[in-house]
């Protein structure tokens, strides 16, 4: 799948989601949509679950 492609499945999603579900399920969709690039972008560069595991040891010390 292409990056435009993508990005029309992921604009058509806000669209669905602020039609049906009103500005606050559009702020949902949005946010969770971004978390997701992140952690895609994240995990293509080589990131790992150990990496996460130590993030959240070493922020509760």
């Amino acid at each position: 799948m292409g990056t435009p492609f993508v990005g029309m499945i992921a604009r058509m999603a806000l669209a669905f989601a602020g039609w049906f579900g009103g500005f606050g399920a559009f702020l949902l969709v949005a946010a969770l949509g971004g978390l997701g690039w992140m952690l895609g972008r994240w995990y293509e560069r080589g990131g790992t679950v150990q990496d996460v595991r130590n993030a959240f040891l070493r922020g509760r010390r």
